[in-house]
């Protein structure tokens, strides 16, 4: 597989993760292409390598296309838009018990992550919003790893092993936690975090690494747990647990749920009210 393409996977890998960790099983796709000037050879070749990343991804998770659009010259005289595939997907939840939502849901409970994390900072909201750079090739991605990541957490679900679980995506693993925590219509949650990795700090918490889903289940569960992730031949690491209070990194400091839950909901108002 050729390292740029995982570019234009990512959006269509982002909706098979979502379906996934709801209680879905993915069925089918549909898709929104956008895109520069086609005659010009760097959109084209960009045009051409979605629509292979795309028939790849396809192939691999068995969801045929349904339909889609292509929408051409979104450029004014000096630039064009970035190249945006924006997809759609429906899946199937066959019992209403295995709908699953992102946000933690008991005080106590594990807080475990599927899949590995990579020193991986390329495309990153990080780099866009702390050091207003767009660079670097997106983070590789696995297509066949992912596929065992989803069903994993799938079957988990199905199992009644979990009582939350979210993708890991734009943001990377820091914001994923944030959301589980403040993100639950009834109450706020904290949470304990006692990762320790020689890793890169930035590259830890705001990489957007692939294949990764942040769960929580009852610890009475884990070793269940354990066992289903061998089946799948996927890697999971404890993260720490569900709190009541703070937001807490180990040896980074902690942040308050509420000023989180403030900043999270407000942001774009607030954009929209500076624009004004």
């Amino acid at each position: 597989m050729k390292r740029s393409r995982p570019k234009f996977m990512a959006e269509f890998k982002a909706k098979v993760a979502v379906a996934v960790v709801k209680g879905d099983r993915p069925l089918a796709v549909t898709n929104c292409l956008n895109f520069g000037n086609p005659y010009k050879p760097e959109v084209y070749y960009l045009f051409a390598e979605c629509v292979r990343g795309m028939g790849e991804a396809c192939r691999v998770f068995e969801t045929p296309v349904t339909g889609g659009n292509v929408s051409f010259y979104n450029e004014d005289a000096e630039r064009a838009v970035y190249p945006t595939p924006v997809i759609g997907m429906v899946g199937l939840i066959d019992n209403v018990a295995h709908i699953t939502t992102q946000w933690f849901k008991n005080e106590g409970d594990m807080i475990v992550l599927v899949g590995e994390n990579q020193e991986d900072l390329g495309g990153s909201e990080y780099l866009k919003t702390i050091h207003n750079l767009v660079t670097g090739d997106a983070p590789y991605l696995d297509l066949e790893k992912e596929r065992r990541v989803g069903k994993f957490v799938l079957d988990a679900i199905r199992k009644g092993l979990v009582n939350s679980a979210h993708d890991v995506s734009d943001g990377g693993l820091a914001v994923c936690l944030a959301e589980c925590c403040i993100t639950n219509p009834d109450r706020l949650f904290g949470c304990k975090i006692n990762l320790k990795s020689a890793m890169r700090p930035d590259a830890l918490w705001f990489g957007e690494a692939q294949s990764r889903v942040v769960v929580s289940l009852p610890a009475e569960n884990y070793t269940q747990l354990v066992k289903l992730a061998s089946q799948y031949n996927v890697g999971i690491a404890t993260l720490g647990e569900v709190t009541a209070g703070v937001f807490e990194f180990a040896d980074y400091g902690s942040l308050d749920p509420a000023e989180l839950k403030e900043r999270y909901y407000s942001c774009l108002p607030k954009l929209m009210e500076r624009s004004a």
